[in-house]
C-alpha cells in the first residue's frame, strides 16, 4: 500500500473579546440576532474592510446591475449599510413547483475501467487488491493527473498532479492515459439509463446529469423511494454516485458534491447551504480565492450580509449564483434529447427476450396511445421504442411513417421491419425490463371515408408498401423524381427521399402542369445521364452537327441529326462566363440515337466543345 502524502494544515484564528467571552455554537446555526452595536461580529467587520478595497469595477452598469429604484426595494432603497430584517429576504419569487434532481459521479473515468476489468459488480462484491488508478493527459506541455480513483484520493494524489511525482509517490501506481470520448459514451448511456425516472435528462458537465422529476417522484413512492432505487441500482451497476434533490438546479449540484443531505425542502435552502463551502455555489477559484481573502469561506458569510457592497466588490455573478441556489432565479435546463408528446411504458416482473414477445408488447403500448391521439386528432410520423436492458443499457429503435399513423397492427408491423434490420446489433443480453413507446412527431390525422363500393383510399397501401421499406433498409431508401424550375436538363429534375406520401399527389400535379406543347417541341431522351460525358466530334460547318463522333473508344458516324437547341446557362450558378449549349438529337448508321452537345461556338476566345448527355431508347 502507498503511503499517504504529508499534509500541514494552517489555522489563522481572528478572536474578538465578544467571542472569547462566548464561543460560537456547535450546531451550526445561523441565528436572526444582531449582535450589539459596540460589538460588530465577523462578518460584519469583514465587508467592512472589503468596502474599503478599492473595487476594479466601481460602476454598478460595470457589475451587471440597473441603479436602486424605491420601488424594486419595496419602498426602501438598499445602500451599503442596508440590513434585512428577515434572515434572507427575498427579492425575487421563489420557484418552488420544479423538483431536481442533481447526479455527481466522482470517479467516472475509474468506473468505467473497473467495469471492463472487474466486472459490473466490482462495488457490490467490493475492490479488489489493486494498486491506486490514475489517469493522466497532456496539460499545458506536461502530463498531469486529470482522474482519480477512490483509493488514489485517500492515497494522497492531487489533480494537476505531475505523473513523475505521482510514482515517486507510489512507485506501483496504475497510471492510464485518459479517453474522453469513452468518459462521454459512458455518461452517455448512463443519461440514457435515468430516463427511467424521467424523460428531462441534462447533461451537467463532463460528471454529472440534471433529472427534472417534477411530477415523477410519485410513481416510485416519493422522493425519497426513488433517490434511494437510484442510487441502489447505480451501485449495482459499478457506479459511484452521489445525489441530492431541492427545488433549485444549484442546490441540488451545491448539496450532492458538498453537503450529505439527499431532499431538500423547498423552505430549508438557506439552512442547507450555509455551512457549505464557498464552491458550492459554482464560483470560479479566482473568485472563491477572492472572497476568502476578506473570510468569506462559507455561503452562510454572504446569505445575510448586505447585497450592494457585494456587487460592487465581487461582481453580479456572485449574486447570481447565490440566487439561483436559493430558488430565487430561474435556471432553464436543455434536455439532451426532445421530450416526446405522448409516451407509454410496461414494467416488467420478469424480463423478455424474444423478438415476438416485444412486437406484442409494443401492439399493446401502442393501443394504449391509440385513444389520446383520436383525441387530439393527430397520428404519429416518428415512433421510438426505448429497451432497457437489465444490466443498465439502453436500446434506442425509431420507426417513421409516410403519414399519420394511429393504428397498432401497422405500428407493430413497423417495429417488426426494424427488428429484422438492427437483428445483429440488437443483444437482448439477460432481457429486458422495461419497455417505452413514444411519439416524438406527429401531425394532423385526417380519416378518409370509403366510397359506395368499399375501396379505401388509393394512397393507403402505398404508404403501407413504403413504411415497410423505408422500416427495413432505411429512411432513404426510396426516392421520388421531382420537376425542378431550371430549363437546363441536369437540373429540371431532381430526386427526393420519400418522407410523405403527399409527394405523390404534388409531383404528379407538378408534371401535369407542363404544357403539351413544350414537351413535344423538347424531345428529351429516355435516359439521361447525371454529368455529361466528353467526346471526340467532327463537324462539316462550324455551327452544324458532327458528322462523326468518338465516345468510349467507339466511332460513331452520323446518318441523320436534327437541330440545333439552343439552351442558355444561369448565369447565376454558372457565372458570367459560362458558355451556352446547341443539343442536337442524331442518329447513327446502325440506327442508334443519341443527344450531343456542343459548349460554346466556333470562333471565340476558347475552342468549343462536345458532350454525350442521353440516349434514346
Amino acid at each position: 500500500m502507498c503511503a499517504p502524502a504529508p499534509v500541514v494544515f494552517l489555522f489563522c484564528f481572528c478572536v474578538s473579546p465578544a467571542t472569547r467571552r462566548r464561543a460560537a455554537p456547535s450546531s451550526g446555526f445561523i441565528s436572526n440576532r444582531r449582535p450589539p452595536a459596540s460589538a460588530p461580529s465577523l462578518t460584519a467587520r469583514c465587508f467592512a474592510a472589503a468596502s474599503a478595497i478599492p473595487s476594479f469595477t466601481s460602476l454598478p452598469k460595470k457589475a451587471g446591475l440597473l441603479p436602486p429604484s424605491a420601488s424594486s426595494w419595496s419602498g426602501t432603497p438598499m445602500t451599503a449599510a442596508f440590513t434585512p430584517s428577515s434572515p434572507y429576504q427575498p427579492l425575487l419569487r421563489q420557484i418552488q413547483n420544479q423538483r431536481i434532481l442533481s447526479l455527481d459521479f466522482p470517479h467516472l473515468p475509474a468506473d468505467r475501467v473497473a467495469r471492463s476489468r472487474w466486472g459490473t459488480s466490482w462495488l457490490s462484491r467490493g475492490r479488489p487488491e489493486h494498486p491506486p488508478v490514475v489517469f493522466a493527459d497532456r496539460v499545458r506541455n506536461a502530463m498531469r493527473l486529470v482522474a482519480l480513483d477512490g483509493l488514489a484520493e485517500k492515497s494522497g494524489f492531487q489533480l494537476g498532479q505531475g505523473v513523475a511525482e505521482a510514482r515517486a509517490m507510489c512507485p506501483e501506481v496504475d497510471v492510464l492515459p485518459a479517453d474522453r470520448a469513452a468518459d462521454r459514451a459512458l455518461l452517455d448511456g448512463l443519461a440514457d439509463w435515468c430516463s427511467r425516472y424521467t424523460p428531462l435528462v441534462a447533461l451537467d458537465g463532463d460528471s454529472g446529469l440534471y433529472l427534472d422529476i417534477t411530477g415523477c417522484a410519485h410513481l416510485l413512492g416519493g422522493e425519497k423511494s426513488l433517490l434511494d432505487d437510484l442510487l441502489a441500482r447505480l451501485f449495482h451497476l459499478g457506479i459511484e454516485a452521489r445525489a441530492a434533490i431541492s427545488s433549485s438546479a444549484g442546490l441540488s449540484w451545491a448539496v450532492a458534491r458538498f453537503g450529505s443531505q439527499g431532499v431538500i425542502a423547498p423552505d430549508e435552502a438557506a439552512r442547507v447551504l450555509a455551512p457549505l463551502p464557498m464552491a458550492a455555489l459554482r464560483l470560479t477559484s479566482d473568485m472563491i480565492e477572492t472572497l476568502g481573502r476578506v473570510g468569506l469561506k462559507q455561503v452562510g458569510d454572504i446569505i445575510e450580509a448586505p447585497r450592494a457592497p457585494l456587487a460592487r466588490r465581487f461582481g453580479a455573478t456572485l449574486l447570481l449564483r447565490l440566487d439561483q441556489a436559493m430558488g430565487l432565479e430561474d435556471e432553464p435546463l436543455s434536455p439532451r434529447l426532445p421530450v416526446a408528446s405522448l409516451s407509454a411504458e410496461r414494467r416488467l416482473s420478469e424480463p423478455v427476450q424474444g423478438e415476438d414477445d416485444i412486437l406484442v408488447l409494443t401492439q399493446e403500448l401502442a393501443a394504449r396511445l391509440k385513444p389520446e391521439l383520436e383525441k387530439r386528432g393527430q397520428g404519429g410520423r416518428l415512433f421510438e421504442l426505448l429497451l432497457f436492458r437489465v444490466d443498465g443499457r439502453v436500446f434506442r429503435i425509431a420507426a417513421g411513417t409516410s403519414s399519420p399513423l394511429i393504428e397498432p397492427g401497422r405500428i407493430a408491423g413497423l417495429f417488426r421491419e426494424r427488428l429484422q434490420a438492427v437483428h445483429d446489433d440488437l443483444d437482448a443480453g439477460f432481457g429486458f425490463e422495461i419497455l417505452r413507446l413514444s411519439v416524438p412527431k406527429s401531425e394532423k390525422y385526417e380519416v378518409m371515408q370509403e366510397d359506395f363500393s368499399g375501396t379505401p383510399d388509393r394512397q393507403r397501401p402505398l404508404a403501407a408498401f413504403a413504411d415497410r421499406v423505408m422500416a427495413r433498409l432505411g429512411a432513404e431508401s426510396l426516392f421520388l423524381p421531382v420537376l425542378s424550375e431550371s430549363h437546363v436538363p441536369e437540373r429540371a429534375a431532381v430526386f427526393q427521399p420519400l418522407a410523405d406520401v403527399g409527394m405523390l399527389k404534388t409531383a404528379e400535379e407538378g408534371a401535369c402542369s407542363v404544357p403539351a406543347s413544350l414537351l413535344a417541341a423538347s424531345v428529351r431522351p429516355q435516359r439521361l445521364f447525371q454529368s455529361p460525358e466528353p467526346v471526340e466530334a467532327v463537324a462539316e460547318v462550324p455551327e452544324g452537327p458532327p458528322r462523326s463522333f468518338r465516345w468510349r473508344r467507339s466511332l460513331h458516324r452520323i446518318a441523320r441529326a436534327e437541330g440545333p437547341e439552343r439552351i442558355a446557362p444561369e448565369w447565376w450558378l454558372d457565372g458570367e462566363t459560362a458558355a451556352e449549349r446547341d443539343y442536337f438529337r442524331v442518329e447513327d448508321e446502325r440506327g442508334r440515337r443519341f443527344w450531343l452537345f456542343r459548349e460554346g461556338h466556333y470562333g471565340g476566345p476558347t475552342q468549343p466543345r462536345w458532350f454525350m448527355h442521353g440516349v434514346f431508347a
